[in-house]
């Protein structure tokens, strides 16, 4: 049974007429450790299956120890998404459920355009922050 529904799937076609590059869904999962990432790849994979400039790579989070260190991969069930020629650090780890799974489309699109979506400003004042800087966000379904 498929995780996005027809009817989604086709809005969801939609949307990535607006895609501008190609972008690489990386999935980590761990089937024995953590079998609810198995439920992320596949809707990962339904939605690379979308359309052609979305392309699905899949990898085992204790297997692929050198691609978890390449991109910074802390836990599972994770998708990065990413140019394939760079990585933006758009990192979101379990499943995106309700308000999160919008956040996935909208930075599969961002991620596509290279934009994102700042104003000028703000843009400049990141720019001025010397040193790395460390952000996550967090959600609870509801």
């Amino acid at each position: 049974m498929a995780l996005i529904s027809e009817e989604v799937a086709q809005q969801l076609k939609q949307e990535f007429e607006g895609l501008k590059d190609p972008v690489r869904l990386a999935v980590f999962s761990q089937t024995i450790a953590d079998p609810g990432s198995e439920q992320v790849k596949r809707l990962v994979e339904e939605l690379a299956a979308l359309d052609d400039r979305l392309t699905l790579e899949s990898f085992n989070f204790r297997d692929r120890q050198r691609e978890v260190q390449a991109l910074g991969i802390q836990r599972t069930p994770r998708s990065p998404c990413c140019d394939p020629n760079k990585d933006y650090g758009v990192r979101l780890y379990g499943m995106p459920n309700g308000y999160e799974f919008g956040s996935l489309i909208d930075a599969i699109l961002m991620v596509s355009r290279g934009e994102s979506g700042l104003s000028a400003e703000t843009r400049t004042a990141l720019a001025a922050i010397e040193g790395p800087v460390h952000v996550q966000v967090f959600s609870t379904p509801t």
